[in-house]
């Protein structure tokens, strides 16, 4: 077994795990670092820091460093100059150093899974499906490797014409906080088996995992400077799409940041990918199966308590079917476990900050003004006198029905744990309040009528689209978005086409064929 000794990185995890892991009193990382050229490192300059809070006491789990411009021009020219041999290794070599870093990750992932909840808020357990999720990705991607095929191209018995996949170069990406160890694989991973090399910024609020996986990856063979990570904030972001030598950034985010990243990269004509957020609808029709709806609904607006874009925060619920619907799904959100982000029992854990916590509590007071019914939750959890708990930014899981489509809550991202129930009786009608939103990244559909759930998911403006479910992301199928939603996919054989570009070449085997 391969061990990252992560005690030293938490110095509570020792031979009483579980005990500490359920304690307020896992307060220490060492000091989040930089990881480029092959090694943990400071920043150059920048005597800044960024307090790490655990959102599940609001408590601090440490300070890190944070970047400036100079760091990130020693990280990118640490890429570069490691990009002039990467891009001549073979396909079995990068499959190799990807499949040894899937088997340390795996021997390392309780301890991983303890480093994203004390960072993202979320629970252990879906931390640990997060952890899982990157080995997949790892094994998949070691095997992708060895796809990057060019074609021949028939165009006459005297010419040989064929194409060949070559790698961009430096490659930055710019991750979300509410996926920090899965964000760095889905970008990284495809890069590096293209050839590429890559700079990777974090968010702040979720630092820790991402310098662990670079480290897990030098320690599986990476060569030094192949992946950086540089930890800061939005000046990093901005310099890395400023940089001369990145030629691609991958952003994970806002709209509103994703806008200034395409706005930064344009000078420069960097090739870009953007997954953003969305406002998406999940319509039930009266011949759903209802348990499996509600289960739906529940998976589409309570996983990582709301935090995520593909959200179907709009469920759209048949009127002959709203009131039964309503009253199963308010039955399943009381019976949701809040709790301690380490009880494995627990099914919804902390909001990432107070300043989120606030933002979406704030959309929930604006929509009972609007005329909003709030059906359960909504409200800041009380554990009781004396739990640490009380300290960190639980709202309970909130269920609203009386919703029109004219509110704020439903016209706008509000990224927390908020259900929204509207009605709809006709398919035509409902197929254009679903797609009335500027932004288009995912969609869902529940009805027993597969010809009906095809027809619907065909007129929905979304990229990712589920039927009879909601947010499942294996990494075999592309995830990305339409309208302001972004574009471009992260996953699946798909990406490889995002991270490499295309040459052609027509060889004459005879005479050259003139005109003069």
């Amino acid at each position: 077994m391969i061990s990252l000794n992560l005690a030293k990185r938490i110095p509570q995890i020792s031979a009483s795990k579980m005990a500490l892991r359920s304690s307020s009193n896992f307060k220490g990382f060492v000091e989040t670092q930089n990881f480029i050229n092959g090694e943990r490192c400071k920043p150059i300059t920048s005597t800044n820091t960024y307090e790490n809070l655990n959102p599940a006491y609001g408590t601090s789990v440490g300070k890190f460093g944070l970047s400036n411009k100079d760091d990130v021009n020693k990280a990118v020219q640490s890429s570069l100059e490691a990009y002039k041999k990467w891009k001549d290794t073979t396909s079995s070599e990068r499959s190799a150093i990807l499949r040894k870093a899937a088997l340390i990750l795996d021997q390392n992932k309780d301890d991983l899974a303890v480093m994203e909840t004390i960072d993202t808020g979320k629970t252990i357990t879906e931390s640990g499906y997060d952890v899982d999720s990157v080995v997949e990705a790892l094994n998949y991607f070691a095997s992708l490797s060895y796809n990057l095929n060019g074609e021949q191209i028939p165009v006459s018995p005297k010419v040989l014409s064929y194409t060949v996949r070559e790698p961009l170069g430096v490659c930055a990406g710019i991750g979300a906080w509410n996926f920090p160890i899965s964000n760095i694989a889905w970008k990284t991973l495809p890069a590096l088996i293209c050839g590429n090399t890559f700079v990777y910024k974090p968010s702040p609020f979720t630092p820790s995992t991402s310098t662990a996986f670079a480290e897990i990856m030098s320690m599986a063979g990476l060569p030094a400077g192949v992946l950086n990570v540089v930890q800061g904030e939005g000046d990093v972001g901005a310099a890395l799409c400023d940089h001369a030598d990145v030629a691609k950034v991958s952003f994970t985010g806002s709209i509103a940041t994703g806008s200034k990243v395409m706005a930064a990269c344009a000078p420069s004509i960097k090739k870009i990918t953007l997954e953003m957020g969305g406002k998406s609808p999940l319509i039930i029709f009266d011949d759903a199966d209802l348990d499996n709806a509600v289960q739906g609904a529940l998976m589409a607006n309570y996983v990582t308590q709301g935090e995520v874009c593909s959200n179907a925060a709009r469920v759209y619920v048949h009127e002959d079917i709203f009131d039964e619907f309503l009253k199963k799904t308010e039955h399943a959100v009381r019976n949701l476990k809040i709790g301690d982000t380490m009880d494995k029992s627990a099914t919804i854990g902390a909001l990432i900050s107070q300043e989120h916590y606030d933002k979406v509590s704030g959309f929930i007071e604006r929509a009972k003004k609007e005329g909003a019914h709030v059906v359960c939750g909504g409200e800041k959890v009380d554990f009781g006198a004396g739990s640490s708990n009380n300290n960190g930014y639980y709202l309970s899981p909130c269920l609203m029905d009386n919703c029109t489509d004219d509110m704020e809550i439903i016209r706008e991202e509000h990224f927390g744990p908020v259900m929204c129930l509207l009605k709809f009786r006709d398919e035509s009608d409902v197929i254009k309040r679903a797609n009335n939103t500027n932004t288009g990244l995912s969609g869902g559909v529940f009805s027993k009528d597969i010809s009906r759930a095809h027809r619907v998911i065909r007129k929905l403006n979304a990229g990712a689209c589920y039927i009879n479910t909601y947010n499942m992301y294996p990494i075999q199928i592309p995830f990305g978005g339409h309208k302001r939603s972004g574009f471009g996919s992260e996953n699946s054989t798909t990406v490889l086409n995002h991270y490499t570009q295309l040459k052609s070449v027509y060889v004459e085997l005879g005479d050259v064929d003139t005109i003069f």
